[in-house]
Protein backbone atom coordinates (compact mmCIF):
# COMPACT_ATOMS: atom_id res chain seq x y z
CA UNK A 1 0.00 0.00 0.00
CA UNK A 2 0.97 3.34 -1.16
CA UNK A 3 0.45 4.68 2.84
CA UNK A 4 3.59 3.05 4.07
CA UNK A 5 5.65 3.49 1.41
CA UNK A 6 7.48 6.42 3.53
CA UNK A 7 8.63 4.33 5.88
CA UNK A 8 12.52 4.05 4.95
CA UNK A 9 14.74 3.32 7.92
CA UNK A 10 13.14 1.84 10.90
CA UNK A 11 15.30 -1.74 10.58
CA UNK A 12 18.15 -3.29 8.54
CA UNK A 13 20.41 -0.71 9.11
CA UNK A 14 19.94 1.93 6.07
CA UNK A 15 17.66 -0.20 4.17
CA UNK A 16 14.26 0.24 3.52
CA UNK A 17 11.58 -2.02 5.20
CA UNK A 18 8.85 -1.97 2.60
CA UNK A 19 10.74 -0.83 0.01
CA UNK A 20 8.21 -3.40 -2.14
CA UNK A 21 5.40 -6.04 -1.21
CA UNK A 22 5.91 -9.45 -0.33
CA UNK A 23 4.37 -11.50 -2.32
CA UNK A 24 1.34 -12.26 -1.26
CA UNK A 25 1.38 -10.10 1.72
CA UNK A 26 -0.90 -7.03 1.99
CA UNK A 27 -1.93 -7.80 -1.83
CA UNK A 28 -6.02 -7.07 -1.12
CA UNK A 29 -6.67 -9.93 -3.67
CA UNK A 30 -5.53 -12.45 -1.27
CA UNK A 31 -6.42 -11.28 1.75
CA UNK A 32 -10.00 -11.81 -0.37
CA UNK A 33 -9.20 -14.97 -1.14
CA UNK A 34 -8.55 -16.35 2.98
CA UNK A 35 -11.25 -14.06 4.10
CA UNK A 36 -13.67 -15.30 1.36
CA UNK A 37 -13.20 -19.04 2.01
CA UNK A 38 -13.35 -18.15 6.09
CA UNK A 39 -16.79 -16.45 5.94
CA UNK A 40 -18.05 -18.89 3.09
CA UNK A 41 -21.60 -20.26 3.67
CA UNK A 42 -19.83 -23.59 3.01
CA UNK A 43 -18.43 -23.00 6.95
CA UNK A 44 -22.12 -22.64 8.21
CA UNK A 45 -20.78 -19.62 10.60
CA UNK A 46 -18.19 -21.70 12.24
CA UNK A 47 -19.98 -22.85 15.29
CA UNK A 48 -17.63 -23.85 17.97
CA UNK A 49 -18.29 -28.05 18.11
CA UNK A 50 -20.08 -28.08 14.54
CA UNK A 51 -18.86 -29.69 10.98
CA UNK A 52 -18.85 -25.73 9.29
CA UNK A 53 -15.83 -25.39 12.26
CA UNK A 54 -13.86 -28.39 11.33
CA UNK A 55 -14.29 -27.58 7.92
CA UNK A 56 -12.33 -23.78 8.65
CA UNK A 57 -10.07 -25.50 11.02
CA UNK A 58 -8.78 -28.09 7.71
CA UNK A 59 -8.51 -25.04 5.81
CA UNK A 60 -6.39 -23.22 8.38
CA UNK A 61 -3.92 -26.06 8.57
CA UNK A 62 -3.46 -26.28 5.20
CA UNK A 63 -2.44 -22.45 5.01
CA UNK A 64 -0.20 -23.02 7.49
CA UNK A 65 1.55 -25.28 5.98
CA UNK A 66 1.81 -23.19 2.94
CA UNK A 67 3.06 -20.61 4.78
CA UNK A 68 5.45 -22.58 5.93
CA UNK A 69 4.95 -22.49 9.47
CA UNK A 70 6.17 -25.92 12.21
CA UNK A 71 3.76 -27.35 15.08
CA UNK A 72 4.42 -26.07 18.41
CA UNK A 73 7.79 -27.83 20.05
CA UNK A 74 6.52 -31.18 21.12
CA UNK A 75 2.92 -31.05 18.72
CA UNK A 76 2.35 -33.59 15.91
CA UNK A 77 0.73 -30.71 14.13
CA UNK A 78 -1.13 -27.61 13.79
CA UNK A 79 -4.23 -28.67 15.93
CA UNK A 80 -3.92 -27.93 19.81
CA UNK A 81 -7.10 -30.33 20.86
CA UNK A 82 -8.35 -30.69 24.09
CA UNK A 83 -11.50 -31.46 25.64
CA UNK A 84 -14.57 -29.46 27.67
CA UNK A 85 -16.50 -30.62 30.72
CA UNK A 86 -19.67 -29.72 31.22
CA UNK A 87 -21.27 -31.03 34.51
CA UNK A 88 -24.62 -30.99 35.41
CA UNK A 89 -25.29 -31.06 39.37
CA UNK A 90 -27.81 -33.60 40.57
CA UNK A 91 -27.43 -33.17 44.16
CA UNK A 92 -25.62 -30.09 45.97
CA UNK A 93 -25.46 -30.03 49.86
CA UNK A 94 -23.93 -27.11 50.89
CA UNK A 95 -23.35 -25.60 54.65
CA UNK A 96 -22.06 -22.60 55.75
CA UNK A 97 -21.32 -21.95 59.73
CA UNK A 98 -23.13 -24.81 60.50
CA UNK A 99 -26.44 -24.02 58.79
CA UNK A 100 -27.41 -25.25 55.38
CA UNK A 101 -28.22 -23.20 52.14
CA UNK A 102 -30.47 -23.91 49.68
CA UNK A 103 -29.38 -25.26 46.32
CA UNK A 104 -31.19 -22.20 44.30
CA UNK A 105 -28.42 -20.67 46.05
CA UNK A 106 -25.42 -22.53 44.70
CA UNK A 107 -24.01 -23.07 41.26
CA UNK A 108 -21.34 -25.79 40.63
CA UNK A 109 -18.63 -26.25 37.49
CA UNK A 110 -16.87 -29.16 38.05
CA UNK A 111 -14.32 -31.53 36.73
CA UNK A 112 -15.19 -34.53 39.41
CA UNK A 113 -18.32 -36.58 39.43
CA UNK A 114 -17.91 -36.17 43.42
CA UNK A 115 -16.82 -32.94 45.16
CA UNK A 116 -16.64 -33.20 49.33
CA UNK A 117 -14.95 -30.05 50.64
CA UNK A 118 -14.32 -29.26 54.40
CA UNK A 119 -12.83 -26.02 55.56
CA UNK A 120 -9.48 -25.50 54.08
CA UNK A 121 -10.17 -27.83 50.90
CA UNK A 122 -10.63 -24.15 48.90
CA UNK A 123 -9.41 -21.03 48.36
CA UNK A 124 -12.15 -18.74 49.19
CA UNK A 125 -13.07 -15.05 47.07
CA UNK A 126 -15.39 -13.33 47.53
CA UNK A 127 -15.36 -10.18 44.75
CA UNK A 128 -16.92 -6.66 46.16
CA UNK A 129 -18.52 -3.55 44.39
CA UNK A 130 -20.47 -5.48 41.86
CA UNK A 131 -16.97 -7.11 40.36
CA UNK A 132 -18.17 -9.28 37.90
CA UNK A 133 -14.56 -10.09 36.17
CA UNK A 134 -13.17 -11.79 39.19
CA UNK A 135 -15.71 -13.80 39.13
CA UNK A 136 -14.99 -15.02 35.42
CA UNK A 137 -11.05 -14.91 36.91
CA UNK A 138 -12.43 -17.37 40.09
CA UNK A 139 -14.13 -19.54 36.68
CA UNK A 140 -10.91 -19.53 34.75
CA UNK A 141 -8.65 -20.69 37.51
CA UNK A 142 -6.97 -24.05 38.83
CA UNK A 143 -7.74 -25.57 42.36
CA UNK A 144 -11.10 -25.70 44.24
CA UNK A 145 -12.29 -22.32 44.44
CA UNK A 146 -15.77 -21.26 46.77
CA UNK A 147 -17.27 -17.86 45.20
CA UNK A 148 -19.12 -15.72 48.04
CA UNK A 149 -21.75 -13.42 46.48
CA UNK A 150 -23.27 -11.04 48.31
CA UNK A 151 -27.04 -9.05 47.39
CA UNK A 152 -24.92 -6.80 45.08
CA UNK A 153 -24.75 -10.06 43.22
CA UNK A 154 -28.34 -11.00 43.38
CA UNK A 155 -29.48 -10.38 39.87
CA UNK A 156 -26.34 -11.65 38.25
CA UNK A 157 -26.74 -14.58 40.17
CA UNK A 158 -29.72 -16.25 38.18
CA UNK A 159 -28.05 -15.45 35.23
CA UNK A 160 -25.26 -17.50 36.11
CA UNK A 161 -27.02 -20.25 37.18
CA UNK A 162 -28.46 -20.85 33.41
CA UNK A 163 -24.85 -20.53 32.35
CA UNK A 164 -24.26 -23.85 30.52
CA UNK A 165 -20.78 -23.57 31.14
CA UNK A 166 -18.51 -25.98 29.61
CA UNK A 167 -14.53 -25.74 31.14
CA UNK A 168 -11.36 -27.21 30.20
CA UNK A 169 -10.09 -30.67 31.89
CA UNK A 170 -7.33 -28.76 33.52
CA UNK A 171 -9.78 -25.98 35.42
CA UNK A 172 -10.25 -26.39 38.96
CA UNK A 173 -13.59 -26.99 40.60
CA UNK A 174 -15.71 -24.15 41.27
CA UNK A 175 -18.94 -23.79 44.22
CA UNK A 176 -20.79 -20.38 43.66
CA UNK A 177 -22.86 -19.81 46.75
CA UNK A 178 -25.45 -16.43 46.78
CA UNK A 179 -24.59 -15.04 50.98
CA UNK A 180 -24.36 -12.43 52.95
CA UNK A 181 -20.70 -13.25 54.02
CA UNK A 182 -17.75 -14.85 54.07
CA UNK A 183 -18.25 -18.02 56.23
CA UNK A 184 -15.11 -19.19 58.82
CA UNK A 185 -16.52 -23.13 58.11
CA UNK A 186 -17.88 -25.04 55.43
CA UNK A 187 -18.43 -28.10 54.16
CA UNK A 188 -19.37 -29.03 50.45
CA UNK A 189 -20.91 -32.01 49.16
CA UNK A 190 -21.53 -32.39 45.28
CA UNK A 191 -22.98 -35.21 42.81
CA UNK A 192 -22.49 -34.32 38.82
CA UNK A 193 -22.76 -35.73 35.79
CA UNK A 194 -19.85 -34.97 33.83
CA UNK A 195 -20.28 -34.44 29.17
CA UNK A 196 -17.03 -34.23 27.88
CA UNK A 197 -16.65 -32.64 24.01
CA UNK A 198 -13.58 -31.98 22.10
CA UNK A 199 -12.22 -29.03 20.42
CA UNK A 200 -9.06 -27.53 18.86
CA UNK A 201 -7.44 -24.26 17.92
CA UNK A 202 -4.88 -24.27 14.82
CA UNK A 203 -1.63 -23.18 15.83
CA UNK A 204 1.98 -22.84 14.33
CA UNK A 205 5.15 -21.05 14.46
CA UNK A 206 8.32 -19.72 13.41
CA UNK A 207 11.41 -20.82 15.48
CA UNK A 208 13.43 -17.93 16.78
CA UNK A 209 17.10 -17.05 15.54
CA UNK A 210 18.51 -16.18 18.50
CA UNK A 211 15.78 -15.54 21.10
CA UNK A 212 14.02 -18.67 20.66
CA UNK A 213 12.64 -18.61 24.69
CA UNK A 214 10.77 -15.53 23.80
CA UNK A 215 7.61 -15.34 22.52
CA UNK A 216 5.58 -13.36 20.20
CA UNK A 217 1.94 -14.24 19.79
CA UNK A 218 -0.07 -13.42 16.73
CA UNK A 219 -3.79 -14.92 17.24
CA UNK A 220 -7.50 -14.00 16.31
CA UNK A 221 -10.26 -16.64 16.83
CA UNK A 222 -11.80 -18.29 13.80
CA UNK A 223 -15.26 -19.22 15.37
CA UNK A 224 -18.29 -17.37 14.94
CA UNK A 225 -22.20 -18.25 16.00
CA UNK A 226 -23.10 -20.63 13.37
CA UNK A 227 -26.83 -21.06 12.17
CA UNK A 228 -29.78 -19.36 13.24
CA UNK A 229 -33.49 -18.47 12.61
CA UNK A 230 -33.66 -17.12 8.46
CA UNK A 231 -33.34 -13.60 8.21
CA UNK A 232 -35.12 -12.39 4.66
CA UNK A 233 -34.04 -15.85 3.66
CA UNK A 234 -30.76 -15.90 5.48
CA UNK A 235 -29.89 -18.00 8.52
CA UNK A 236 -25.87 -18.11 8.08
CA UNK A 237 -23.68 -15.86 10.91
CA UNK A 238 -20.71 -16.11 8.31
CA UNK A 239 -18.56 -13.57 10.77
CA UNK A 240 -17.09 -12.27 7.83
CA UNK A 241 -15.55 -9.26 10.18
CA UNK A 242 -15.61 -11.29 13.22
CA UNK A 243 -13.74 -12.52 13.21
CA UNK A 244 -12.73 -14.07 9.62
CA UNK A 245 -10.77 -10.66 9.00
CA UNK A 246 -8.88 -11.02 11.99
CA UNK A 247 -8.09 -14.88 10.92
CA UNK A 248 -6.86 -13.53 7.75
CA UNK A 249 -4.26 -11.30 9.36
CA UNK A 250 -2.97 -14.08 11.12
CA UNK A 251 -2.43 -16.35 7.95
CA UNK A 252 -1.16 -13.09 5.97
CA UNK A 253 1.54 -11.99 8.59
CA UNK A 254 2.65 -15.84 8.81
CA UNK A 255 3.40 -15.99 5.29
CA UNK A 256 5.12 -12.70 5.60
CA UNK A 257 7.24 -13.94 8.64
CA UNK A 258 8.22 -16.84 7.58
CA UNK A 259 9.38 -14.90 4.01
CA UNK A 260 11.68 -12.82 5.84
CA UNK A 261 13.26 -15.30 8.33
CA UNK A 262 14.75 -12.90 10.31
CA UNK A 263 12.66 -12.92 13.36
CA UNK A 264 14.97 -13.45 16.99
CA UNK A 265 12.35 -14.29 18.89
CA UNK A 266 9.63 -16.89 18.11
CA UNK A 267 6.71 -16.26 16.66
CA UNK A 268 3.29 -18.08 17.67
CA UNK A 269 0.34 -17.81 15.40
CA UNK A 270 -2.96 -19.03 16.48
CA UNK A 271 -6.59 -19.09 15.75
CA UNK A 272 -8.86 -19.82 19.01
CA UNK A 273 -12.35 -21.91 18.97
CA UNK A 274 -14.98 -20.52 21.47
CA UNK A 275 -14.57 -17.29 21.87
CA UNK A 276 -18.09 -16.46 21.38
CA UNK A 277 -19.35 -19.16 23.76
CA UNK A 278 -16.67 -18.28 26.50
CA UNK A 279 -12.93 -18.02 25.16
CA UNK A 280 -12.15 -21.42 25.77
CA UNK A 281 -9.53 -21.67 23.38
CA UNK A 282 -7.61 -18.75 24.27
CA UNK A 283 -7.75 -20.32 27.82
CA UNK A 284 -6.92 -23.66 27.07
CA UNK A 285 -3.20 -22.21 24.60
CA UNK A 286 -2.54 -19.75 27.69
CA UNK A 287 -1.83 -22.79 29.70
CA UNK A 288 0.38 -24.36 27.22
CA UNK A 289 2.70 -21.30 27.90
CA UNK A 290 4.95 -19.73 30.44
CA UNK A 291 3.75 -16.48 30.97
CA UNK A 292 6.99 -15.07 31.32
CA UNK A 293 8.60 -15.70 28.69
CA UNK A 294 5.23 -14.39 26.16
CA UNK A 295 6.81 -10.93 25.00
CA UNK A 296 3.59 -9.76 23.27
CA UNK A 297 0.70 -10.83 22.20
CA UNK A 298 -1.49 -9.27 19.13
CA UNK A 299 -4.50 -10.09 19.23
CA UNK A 300 -6.40 -9.09 16.29
CA UNK A 301 -10.50 -8.98 16.32
CA UNK A 302 -12.46 -7.38 13.68
CA UNK A 303 -10.42 -4.95 11.25
CA UNK A 304 -12.68 -5.32 8.23
CA UNK A 305 -14.37 -2.16 8.93
CA UNK A 306 -13.41 1.79 9.07
CA UNK A 307 -12.74 3.13 12.66
CA UNK A 308 -14.12 5.76 14.39
CA UNK A 309 -10.96 8.20 12.84
CA UNK A 310 -11.37 6.96 9.20
CA UNK A 311 -9.04 4.81 6.55
CA UNK A 312 -5.35 3.98 8.11
CA UNK A 313 -6.72 3.52 11.72
CA UNK A 314 -6.85 1.43 14.16
CA UNK A 315 -7.62 1.19 18.45
CA UNK A 316 -5.22 -1.20 21.11
CA UNK A 317 -7.51 -2.07 23.94
CA UNK A 318 -5.64 -1.59 26.83
CA UNK A 319 -3.55 0.86 25.69
CA UNK A 320 -3.16 2.49 29.12
CA UNK A 321 -1.91 -0.63 30.48
CA UNK A 322 1.43 -1.18 29.09
CA UNK A 323 3.69 0.79 26.65
CA UNK A 324 2.68 -1.64 23.89
CA UNK A 325 0.70 0.54 21.59
CA UNK A 326 3.79 3.50 22.19
CA UNK A 327 6.37 1.22 20.68
CA UNK A 328 3.65 0.48 17.96
CA UNK A 329 2.81 4.30 17.52
CA UNK A 330 6.74 4.46 17.71
CA UNK A 331 7.58 2.39 14.52
CA UNK A 332 4.62 3.85 12.59
CA UNK A 333 6.60 7.32 12.30
CA UNK A 334 6.91 8.80 8.70
CA UNK A 335 3.42 7.03 7.71
CA UNK A 336 -0.29 8.08 7.46
CA UNK A 337 -1.34 5.02 9.79
CA UNK A 338 -1.99 5.47 13.28
CA UNK A 339 -3.25 2.95 16.57
CA UNK A 340 -5.26 5.46 19.05
CA UNK A 341 -6.51 3.92 22.56
CA UNK A 342 -9.60 2.22 22.72
CA UNK A 343 -12.47 4.99 22.21
CA UNK A 344 -14.88 2.32 23.80
CA UNK A 345 -13.52 2.35 27.36
CA UNK A 346 -17.23 1.49 28.88
CA UNK A 347 -17.68 -1.46 26.52
CA UNK A 348 -14.56 -3.20 28.98
CA UNK A 349 -12.91 -4.76 25.65
CA UNK A 350 -9.99 -5.61 27.01
CA UNK A 351 -11.29 -8.28 28.98
CA UNK A 352 -13.74 -9.43 26.31
CA UNK A 353 -11.66 -11.00 23.50
CA UNK A 354 -8.59 -13.63 23.66
CA UNK A 355 -5.91 -11.71 24.76
CA UNK A 356 -7.38 -11.45 28.08
CA UNK A 357 -6.12 -14.39 30.19
CA UNK A 358 -2.77 -13.84 29.33
CA UNK A 359 -3.32 -9.99 30.16
CA UNK A 360 -4.21 -10.86 33.73
CA UNK A 361 -1.17 -13.18 34.53
CA UNK A 362 0.89 -9.42 33.02
CA UNK A 363 1.33 -10.19 29.53
CA UNK A 364 1.20 -6.94 27.07
CA UNK A 365 -1.23 -9.15 25.56
CA UNK A 366 -3.66 -6.48 23.11
CA UNK A 367 -6.32 -6.37 20.99
CA UNK A 368 -6.39 -4.79 17.87
CA UNK A 369 -9.87 -3.41 16.39
CA UNK A 370 -11.68 -0.99 13.87
CA UNK A 371 -14.59 -2.20 15.08
CA UNK A 372 -16.88 1.00 15.55
CA UNK A 373 -18.80 -0.65 18.97
CA UNK A 374 -21.22 1.09 19.49
CA UNK A 375 -22.36 1.99 15.60
CA UNK A 376 -21.59 -1.63 14.08
CA UNK A 377 -24.77 -2.11 12.02
CA UNK A 378 -23.90 -5.71 10.84
CA UNK A 379 -22.13 -6.95 14.29
CA UNK A 380 -23.36 -10.33 15.55
CA UNK A 381 -26.11 -10.27 12.56
CA UNK A 382 -26.31 -12.06 9.62
CA UNK A 383 -25.48 -10.08 6.74
CA UNK A 384 -21.80 -9.53 8.35
CA UNK A 385 -20.43 -10.96 4.87
CA UNK A 386 -17.46 -10.09 3.17
CA UNK A 387 -19.25 -7.56 0.59
CA UNK A 388 -19.62 -4.88 3.46
CA UNK A 389 -16.18 -5.00 4.07
CA UNK A 390 -12.70 -2.91 2.83
CA UNK A 391 -9.96 -5.16 1.40
CA UNK A 392 -7.68 -2.24 0.56
CA UNK A 393 -8.20 -0.72 3.90
CA UNK A 394 -7.57 -4.32 5.58
CA UNK A 395 -4.65 -4.79 3.55
CA UNK A 396 -3.16 -1.59 5.02
CA UNK A 397 -3.92 -2.57 8.49
CA UNK A 398 -2.52 -6.15 8.19
CA UNK A 399 0.77 -4.24 7.19
CA UNK A 400 0.80 -1.75 9.51
CA UNK A 401 0.74 -4.20 12.22
CA UNK A 402 3.88 -6.29 10.49
CA UNK A 403 5.83 -3.13 10.24
CA UNK A 404 5.02 -1.97 13.66
CA UNK A 405 5.53 -5.50 15.62
CA UNK A 406 9.39 -5.42 13.74
CA UNK A 407 11.34 -4.23 16.81
CA UNK A 408 9.80 -6.20 19.22
CA UNK A 409 10.21 -9.83 17.50
CA UNK A 410 13.61 -8.25 16.40
CA UNK A 411 14.31 -8.83 19.85
CA UNK A 412 15.24 -4.51 19.92
CA UNK A 413 11.55 -3.77 21.78
CA UNK A 414 10.46 -4.71 25.18
CA UNK A 415 6.65 -3.69 25.80
CA UNK A 416 6.22 -3.36 29.68
CA UNK A 417 4.18 -5.56 31.84
CA UNK A 418 0.41 -5.26 31.71
CA UNK A 419 -0.76 -3.64 34.85
CA UNK A 420 -3.98 -5.21 35.98
CA UNK A 421 -5.98 -3.45 38.32
CA UNK A 422 -6.08 -5.38 42.03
Amino acid sequence: MRILFTILFIFLGSAPLIAQKAKGLMDPSEVRRVLSILSSDDMQGRKAQSPGIDKAASFLEEEFRKAGLLPLNGAKGFLQEFQLIRSETRKAEVALDGGSLDSTKVIVFAGKEQLDWKTGDAKVVRPLNGDRGAIFQAMEGQGNTLVILDSAFRDLFPRLKRFNMQRPESSGDVVIVLADREPTKYSISVKSDLVKSRMANVVGMIPGKKCAKEYVVFSSHYDHLGMGKPVSGDSIFNGANDDASGTTAVVELAGHFNKRKDNARTLIFAAFTAEESGGYGSQYFSKQLEPDKVVAMFNIEMIGTESKWGRNSAYITGYERSDFGSLLQENLKGTVFTFQPDPYPDQNLFFRSDNATLARLGVPAHTISTSKMDSEPYYHTVKDEIGTLDMENMSAIIEAISVSSQGIISGKQTPSRVKIDN
